[in-house]
């Protein structure tokens, strides 16, 4: 099950010959080690054995000094193992990195440090390492974060945070060269941030979490690749391999059983000498985020300077049964012989679940194509219990949304009540929800889903403990935003509108963005949410939009005159999000004086005068950095420039967030007051100011209701 070789730097024959009785047990599998093996070492001569006396006798050819260890199984391996966070060994011989709960991060290592080179100024030395692995989802199409393999210099990792983060990194020590990390990453959730290919890729990492090297997961047989699903809750086997002598990492997995791939998925040419120390650990590391996942290792083996032995399959732990109940046995013996018990009990639930009207659903037979995507209104008729006020976090223009708990996997949601009886085209509708349930991105709210009950479509989300931006922005919130939470916010929203227009298989433009669909989970990140309106269209073409829908405030001027929504109306609204997260007002402020009315042509006035700094919130105080707030006003006055061209794209609106290119001054750019200001030349401002005021009480001020479908 368990078997450790430890090389040790001798002086005289008798430690020469003990090495040799150590080497020969563990070839003839006499290995007696289950706690650290070092004091094997101590042995007084007196005490030698005839075994041992007559190697002493056998000529003396030098061996090469290695390291390993080899876990079947992890039954008794914990006090053979460094664990913090929520890692634990479990009773059935599992080690489980995490074990569903949500934003944490788990950590194993071998207690003992290797010898990655004879010398601190040496070359690495080759090593080798096997594990088998499993991720196991409450939601079959959802997981997070990932496994990663870890070399560390020391035994644990302070400081390093869950989600995204891995619990490698946390966003000060990233990429920093002191680190001497080298780590592969079994990634199962897409972060533009470090630039991921998908959400479902190996990457080898060298002092962060941007790869030096990456694939998709799989493996190759007879030259073809097959792909592998991270989450398919299914064993398989990863072999890590460093050649010291050609400097070259490869990486290669297979589904469990299978023989070694002779083709490596990923091969890194690269000297990890200056990057690692002389004396290392080895581990694992992972972590979760919005959605309960369990991270497992089954087996481990690891060697220095050799190939890392393989594993004794009939000793694997069993994973955890997933998926339903099996039907019990005697059901299935007896169910011939008691066919009409069964028939009648049938016929009681069928009768039963005639008369529970309040359940009924609208099911078509294309929707059942849909499988897990399509929820039963029953479950989240429970999950809310029964939709009483009490758990109501908000209602607006486009519906109510509650607070639930799904009954089988106990995921938090939040329920979205639509009314759909005016929606034209519902299998196209609901075609459209199902693809943007498809969407990974770290600052979207992931739409888990829909449900459809007579004259009501409810969509399911991921549920956001802190609410909206909207109201920690303007409904006296118990504690304020500060900057650098505000500011990362928007960098946030930015990276999420950018994966929208341009790095999904798709180009969706959302059409609602706002202050009140943003939303912040545990961590106070922003994730952009409500897609009832999003539109889908191939890259290279234009979307069919035909009607205004948004909320006023936030629509471009050519929007309200033609309908057309373009990922360039998005990036119009985005602009007055960013200069309202800065100046804590709405976009169209009804208490104002007219000139004051709109947002933006408040906030040009001041620029205009060099007094840009004094549209600040009063909340933030002196708390915050001038130069970030003066480039947020800035980007956000260019983003709502009346002519789309001369808006930037989101591409370029997070490469200034983040300072890689700068932002232009606005005068170089041509904007004047008339690029910005269009209320009257598009007969807009008479609109907004009615419909404002008319719903001064209200946190936003929506499109009519008969709008907000239309062009589906």
């Amino acid at each position: 099950m368990y078997a450790v070789g430890i090389p040790m730097e001798t002086h005289g024959d008798l430690h020469r010959t003990k090495q040799k009785e150590i080497t020969f047990r563990q070839s003839i599998g006499l290995n007696s080690h289950t706690h650290h093996c070092t004091a094997m070492f101590f042995t007084p001569l007196f005490s030698l054995s005839p075994l041992l006396l007559l190697l002493a006798l056998l000529p003396s050819t030098p061996a090469k000094d290695h390291l390993s260890f080899t876990f079947n199984n992890f039954k008794a391996a914990s006090r053979n193992l460094t664990l913090d966070g929520i890692a634990e060994c479990t009773s059935s011989g599992l080690l489980a990195l995490t074990n569903g709960t949500r934003q944490e991060n788990g950590h194993a290592f071998f207690p003992t440090p290797f010898p990655f080179k004879p010398s601190p100024n040496a070359s690495v030395s080759s090593f080798s390492t096997s594990f088998i692995f499993s991720i196991i989802a409450d939601y079959p199409t959802l997981s997070g974060h990932g496994i990663v393999f870890i070399v560390a210099p020391a035994r644990g990792l302070p400081g390093a945070l869950p989600s995204h983060w891995l619990g490698l990194f946390n966003e000060t020590n990233n990429g920093k060269s002191t680190n001497h990390v080298v780590a592969v990453e079994l990634d199962t959730i897409y972060s533009s941030e470090f630039q991921d290919i998908n959400d479902n890729h190996v990457g080898i990492d060298i002092n962060g979490l941007h790869s030096v090297a990456f694939k998709a997961a799989g493996y190759y047989s007879n030259g073809r690749f097959q792909n592998l699903s991270l989450i398919s809750e299914k064993a398989m086997q990863v072999w890590v391999e460093y050649d010291g002598g050609k400097k070259e990492m490869n990486v290669t997995m297979a589904p469990v059983h299978l023989p070694k791939p002779s083709t490596p998925l990923l091969t890194l040419s690269k000297d990890l000498s200056p990057i690692l120390n002389q004396t290392m650990y080895v581990g694992f590391s992972s972590s979760t985020g919005s959605v309960p996942t369990s991270h497992y290792i089954l087996a481990w083996s690891f060697k220095m300077n050799g190939s890392a032995d393989g594993f004794d399959f009939s000793q694997l732990p069993k994973l955890p049964r997933i998926g339903p109940k099996k039907v019990s046995r005697l059901l299935t013996i007896g169910l011939p012989l008691s066919f009409v018990l069964i028939f009648g009990v049938l016929s009681g639930v069928v009768y039963y679940v005639r008369r529970k009207r309040k359940f009924a659903e609208v099911l078509e037979d294309w929707e059942l194509d849909y499988g897990p995507h399509r929820f039963k209104y029953k479950d989240l008729y429970i999950a809310t219990k029964g939709f009483k006020e009490k758990g109501l976090l908000g209602c607006g223009g486009f519906g109510r949304v509650y607070k639930g708990v799904l009954p089988t996997s106990k995921i938090e949601v939040a329920v979205k009540i639509l009314s759909h009886e005016s929606v034209q085209g519902m299998k196209e509708f609901v075609a459209e929800i199902i693809s943007i349930g498809r969407l990974r991105h770290r600052n979207l709210v992931q739409l888990l889903g829909y449900c459809r009950r007579k004259g009501e479509l409810l969509l399911v989300y991921d549920y956001m403990p802190n609410g909206s931006l909207d109201k920690l922005l303007y409904d006296q919130p118990s504690c304020t935003l500060n900057w650098r939470q505000r500011f990362r916010v928007i960098k946030g929203v930015a990276s999420g509108l950018f994966y929208l227009h341009e790095e999904w298989e798709q180009v969706v433009v959302h059409r609602d963005v706002k202050a009140s669909n943003v939303l912040l989970d545990g961590e106070l990140n922003g994730r952009l949410g409500d897609f009832g309106l999003a539109r889908l269209s191939n890259h290279g073409t234009d979307p069919q939009t035909t009607n205004v829908a948004g909320t006023l405030g936030y629509l471009a001027p050519e929007h309200t005159r033609t309908g057309k929504a373009t990922t360039s109306t998005d990036v119009y609204a985005f602009g007055a999000f960013l200069l309202e997260v800065v100046c804590g007002r709405r976009p169209i402020e009804p208490r104002a004086a007219a000139e004051d009315l709109v947002l933006v042509d408040w906030v040009f006035s001041f620029w205009r005068r060099g007094e840009v700094l004094r549209t600040i919130d009063p909340k933030l105080g002196s708390e915050y950095v001038m130069e970030e707030v003066e480039l947020v006003l800035k980007l956000g006055l260019m983003c709502s420039d009346s002519e789309p061209a001369a808006r930037p794209k989101m591409r370029q609106v997070v490469e200034y967030l983040e300072g890689d290119i700068p932002l232009p001054e606005l005068k170089l750019m041509g904007i004047s007051a008339a690029g910005l200001t269009f209320a009257q030349r598009e007969g807009f401002y008479n609109f907004a100011l009615s419909s404002s005021m008319e719903n001064a009480s209200s946190h936003s001020s929506s499109v009519p209701g008969s709008l907000l479908f239309g062009g589906r």
